[in-house]
């Protein structure tokens, strides 16, 4: 492999992503647009969410998904912990279903949502979901990534909500005659 040629209009940011270029590390990774999906659990104190964007397919046969969760964040145990949890992908226009989910945000207070057969909560109407059970946690830095086996999945037509650069967004579509 070789040396990397910096771009010649000089507008490439060249870094070794470490503590002291933290910064810099996310605003790359931010560059990759994302979809955005709120996952659910229940616990003894009820249920929960969590805003995530970490979420991809991994195979089709078994039919498996993952997300990751961040150590550091207050309800890493609470999702850990669970057998079972829902993955909800968003459309556009519930990106105020996203916020519900971030730190600080109402989660389910006042929210309609019913349990599972496994009792993990569910929101009716977002643009896809996928009912799990969890198939194994994965150490991975500073998260944790959770396998899941999907035991359920529904979804309907509309435009996804997307996320980069910190700020939520749509995808437009390239219709080509």
């Amino acid at each position: 492999m070789g040396i990397m040629q910096p771009i010649r209009d000089g507008t490439e940011h060249r870094f070794i992503p470490n503590a002291e270029n933290a910064r810099a590390y996310r605003n790359a990774l931010g560059t990759f647009t994302t979809g955005v999906t709120v996952v659910t659990v229940a616990t003894s104190a009820g249920p929960i969410g969590m805003t995530v964007n970490s979420f991809a397919s991994v195979s089709l046969d078994p039919p498996l998904v993952l997300w990751s969760a961040a150590k550091s964040s207050s309800r890493h145990a609470l999702f850990t912990a669970a057998p079972h949890f829902a993955i909800h992908i968003l459309g556009l226009e519930e990106d105020a279903l996203s916020t519900r989910f971030t730190r600080g945000g109402l989660g389910f207070e006042g929210l309609d949502w019913q349990a599972n057969d496994e009792g993990a909560p569910v929101i009716a109407g977002t643009l896809a979901r996928f009912e799990c059970e969890t198939a194994s946690l994965h150490d991975a830095g500073d998260h944790t990534i959770m396998l899941g086996r999907v035991l359920r999945a529904a979804h309907r037509e509309g435009d996804p909500l997307c996320f980069s650069r910190g700020a939520f967004g749509h995808f437009r579509r390239h219709i080509q005659d």
